[in-house]
């Protein structure tokens, strides 16, 4: 489904001479090509799925947003911009976010579902949010959320 999403947009990015959609779309389906060559390599011939592309976009997302505090640091505003437009391209393939409160709410029903009591059961909640909310929410907000109620 994904793979389809992404064609499609390269397409019409091309038709409409959209320069900064067409590179990104380019960057990404290079990212997914690497990845299913590594999949290969595992036995999977049929490439990677999507809950992998999810999770590989928003890696790519990850990346960029690290870039971009660097950038700043370094008073660079054309680079700032460049990354954030890519951000804002590679984000329209991903699921929709989730909000602050959903995601509270998320960590709260992981932990009632696993029967979590301390931090040592972080590894079975995350393990259960990454299952059910795969791209949909930064895993490193949701670790401080859960460590701060097992706490």
């Amino acid at each position: 489904m994904l793979r389809t999403q992404l064609s499609d947009a390269l397409k019409t990015a091309m038709k409409a001479h959209d320069q900064n959609t067409v590179s990104t779309v380019r960057m990404i389906l290079a990212k997914l090509k690497e990845q299913d060559i590594a999949a290969r390599a595992k036995g999977n011939m049929s490439g990677i799925a999507d809950p992998e592309i999810q999770q590989m976009l928003q890696g790519m997302v990850k990346q960029r947003r690290e870039s971009i505090v660097l950038y700043e640091q370094g008073n660079r505003p054309e680079l700032v911009a460049k990354e954030a437009g890519e951000i804002a391209v590679i984000e329209t393939f991903m699921p929709k976010q989730l909000t602050d409160a959903e995601l509270e709410a998320a960590v709260g029903a992981a932990i009632a579902a696993t029967g979590a009591q301390s931090a040592k059961d972080m590894g079975r909640v995350m393990a259960l949010l990454k299952e059910k909310h795969a791209g949909q929410l930064d895993f490193a907000k949701a670790g401080a959320v859960a460590k701060k109620r097992l706490a």
